[in-house]
């Protein structure tokens, strides 16, 4: 995982992420920025959240799980190896860490925590502020090979090297209702969502199915295979609906471009040009 710029400024969702009942349910990583409001729970390999996140579920990391002060948690806090845990944070159900726990003052956990290794109460700087601090300064003096060093030392790159993390960032709304973020968006193939999508601009990989709307200030492209349950509206941008990708409701835009079997069932609105692919035939 190279950090050339910040990681947090756009909406990432992973090839095969699910939003299974009441979680999230990714193969990678999980980064939350600050002020976030997640209503589901999140399950991954690493959980990191930034200041005031609430999570609506629970959290279930198989490696780390780190939440800055004032996070709450509405149910159970599992992780896998450790748990470092700001002031102020609150968890509404049980907190069982594998291995050890650094946890803040004022941290309240409802139904009592258990560790199988060192727990050490004090106040921790928040760690998701003091990482990205660093590596901007890294970054700022020149020092990328120091940088991605320390990136390196944090994140099992054999495990990672080919699972993106679930990137969500600050002051976003993830929900049933709508996952609405004000940076451009990038959801991965094979990811079955629900909610409507409000971004800046909009890019869904292949065999994706949305149950919900899309609606973007810029640019807007669905890939082949996908099913966008909803209808699909850009402000300013253009809109590229590939292969045989299928838009349920109607589709508002600049200029459009369709590919040879996808449908649109609802109305087409384009201020600009509309093309339409075509189908390639062997020659008889």
């Amino acid at each position: 995982m190279a950090f050339s710029r910040d990681p947090l400024d756009e909406l990432v969702v992973p090839d095969g992420t699910q939003a299974k009942e009441v979680d999230l349910v990714t193969d990678g990583d999980v980064l939350v920025g600050a002020r976030s409001a997640i209503g589901f729970g999140v399950r991954g390999r690493n959980v990191l959240a930034g200041e005031s996140v609430e999570f609506g579920g629970a959290i279930e990391a198989e490696g780390d799980c780190r939440l800055d002060m004032w996070c709450d948690v509405a149910e159970n806090v599992l992780v896998g190896q450790d748990a470092y845990i700001g002031e102020r944070v609150h968890v509404a159900g049980e907190m069982k860490v594998a291995g050890d726990l650094d946890i803040g003052d004022d941290v309240e956990i409802d139904e009592g925590f258990e560790a199988n290794g060192w727990i050490v109460i004090r106040n921790p700087m928040p760690t998701i502020v003091f990482l990205f601090v660093y590596l901007k300064h890294l970054l700022l003096i020149g020092e990328d090979d120091t940088a991605q060093q320390l990136v390196d030392e944090l994140v099992d790159e054999d495990e990672a090297a080919d699972v993106e993390p679930l990137v969500i960032p600050r002051n976003a709304t993830v929900n049933d209702d709508a996952w609405r973020v004000s940076t451009p968006a990038t959801i991965g193939q094979d990811c079955r969502l629900h909610g409507n999508v409000r971004a800046e601009t909009i890019d869904v990989g292949s065999d994706t199915t949305i149950f919900g709307s899309l609606r973007a200030r810029g640019d807007v492209t669905v890939g082949d295979g996908t099913r966008i349950h909803g209808d699909l509206t850009t402000r300013d941008g253009n809109v590229t609906i590939d292969g045989d990708a299928r838009i349920l409701g109607d589709v508002s835009c600049a200029d459009l471009e369709v590919g040879p079997d996808a449908e649109i069932d609802g109305t087409i609105r384009a201020d600009g040009e509309i093309t339409m692919g075509t189908s390639e035939r062997d020659p008889e």
